[in-house]
């Protein structure tokens, strides 16, 4: 049987360590994003910016009063 040939984008992102916390996650992010910013890519700074928002831990009113 002949092989498959290796996607190269398939194979880095399995050779990617997935983050295993959120704050990884954030750093990550926030490093993204301060590129773009450098970059002046306006886009992808408001597409970071939403997956950063997103990627916050929030509390619950309740969780606040405990």
């Amino acid at each position: 049987m002949a092989k498959r040939p290796v996607d190269l984008a398939q194979a880095m992102a399995k050779a990617r360590a997935a983050p295993h916390s959120r704050a990884a996650v954030l750093s990550r992010l926030l490093r993204r994003r301060a590129h773009a910013h450098q970059v002046g890519d306006v886009e992808t700074e408001a597409r970071l910016r939403e997956q950063i928002r997103w990627s916050l831990p929030m509390q619950t009113p309740h969780e606040r009063d405990d």
